[in-house]
């Protein structure tokens, strides 16, 4: 289970992107600052195009910066790495592979899987998928795939747990539901979560924080801490003037002209 110290720093960080095609740049990111710590659950909102799933690669070490840094406890990402787990949107499991041999992949691929048994076993306990061991995804709902997804990178204990808006392909029941099942395992493990998400109250209801970003060009205007107890009523008025607020700073909150 993660327990040491661990700070991401993203340090004047900006990203440009050449389009070959017709010799022009995108500016995705422009001198994006900010620092996260272990046990905080951060969100990142934003309008489509400024540079949220930027950010999230950047941490991932997918991509690097075009100025700047990004760091973790000051050594500086130059590429991915095990302590760095990202979900994606879709579940991308391994059809061939049953439920149990997902989960276990990546051990399979550091030849640990041995003696490490038990732990792929606690994992599909985690999630409620042990009667479900030797099926395959084609066999699973799309919750229940997202789930397997989710211990797959949860399994090497990484110290930075990055989703990139991995409920985003569920239906709304379902959506609430997988919210739960993604606190319980990070209120247990405490490392630190990046979440990228368009649901602003999908945001309010897990994080900690939210960064709010604007777009041409990508830029954090407002970094917010939301400071609810868990487990967080979506109808309180507490949780209604943060959803308000945030709507606001997008510029959706029906306070600006139309």
């Amino acid at each position: 289970m993660p327990d040491k110290q661990v700070t991401l720093l993203l340090d004047d960080v900006s990203k440009s992107f050449a389009k070959v095609e017709n010799d022009t740049v995108t500016h995705a990111l422009h001198r994006v600052s900010a620092e996260m710590h272990n046990g905080e659950f951060v969100s990142i909102v934003g309008p489509s195009g400024c540079g949220k799933s930027t950010i999230l690669n950047l941490v991932a070490g997918l991509i690097l910066p075009t100025t700047g840094k990004v760091l973790v406890n000051d050594k500086e990402i130059e590429s991915p790495a095990p302590d760095r787990g990202l979900v994606f949107q879709n579940p991308t499991l391994f059809p061939w592979l049953t439920v149990r041999d997902n989960i276990a992949f990546s051990l399979d691929m550091q030849r640990k899987r041995k003696g490490h048994e038990d732990k792929v076993d606690r994992m599909l306990e985690i999630i409620g998928l042990a009667g479900f061991a030797d099926d395959y995804p084609g066999q699973l709902s799309g919750g229940m795939a997202q789930r397997v997804a989710l211990v797959r990178t949860l399994i090497n204990e990484p110290s930075i747990l990055l989703l990139d808006e991995p409920l985003g392909a569920l239906d709304a029941f379902t959506r609430m539901n997988m919210q739960d099942e993604i606190l319980k395992m990070w209120r247990e493990q405490r490392q630190l979560a990046l979440m990228v998400t368009h649901d602003v109250d999908e945001a309010i209801y897990m994080s900690t924080r939210i960064l709010v970003m604007n777009a041409n060009p990508g830029r954090i205007t407002h970094d917010l801490a939301i400071d609810l107890p868990y487990p967080r009523d979506r109808s309180s008025d507490e949780f209604v003037e943060f959803r308000k607020d945030i709507l606001n700073k997008l510029h959706f909150g029906g306070n600006h002209d139309l």
